[in-house]
C-alpha cells in the first residue's frame, strides 16, 4: 500500500499510507484544515538480486564467417593473388 505526503498549514507535513483507489485526503485528519497533496521524493523501488550493472550486457557475438581482406590466403601477402588463393 503506498504513502502519500500531504502539508497542512497548521500541523506541518505529515504522510499517510492509503490505497491507490482511495481518494486524497481533503481536510487534515488532527486539525480538519485544508490539506495539500505533495509528490514525494521517495520512492519505494527495490531490485533484488545480486545486482543490475553497466556491464552486465554481453559482448556482441563474433561473426560466423569474418570478412575477407582481399589478401592471399596461401602466402599472407595483403596483395590480392593473382592464382585466386
Amino acid at each position: 500500500m503506498p504513502h502519500y505526503d500531504y502539508q497542512c498549514p497548521a500541523c506541518g507535513r505529515f504522510e499517510v499510507w492509503q490505497s491507490i483507489q482511495d481518494e486524497a485526503l481533503s481536510a487534515c485528519p488532527s486539525c480538519g484544515a485544508r490539506v495539500q497533496r505533495l509528490i514525494s521524493a521517495s520512492v519505494g523501488f527495490v531490485l533484488k538480486g545480486s545486482g543490475f550493472y553497466q556491464n552486465d550486457s554481453r559482448p556482441a557475438p563474433a561473426p560466423e564467417n569474418p570478412p575477407s581482406m582481399g589478401g592471399c590466403g596461401a602466402c599472407g601477402s595483403p596483395d590480392p593473388c593473382p592464382n585466386g588463393n
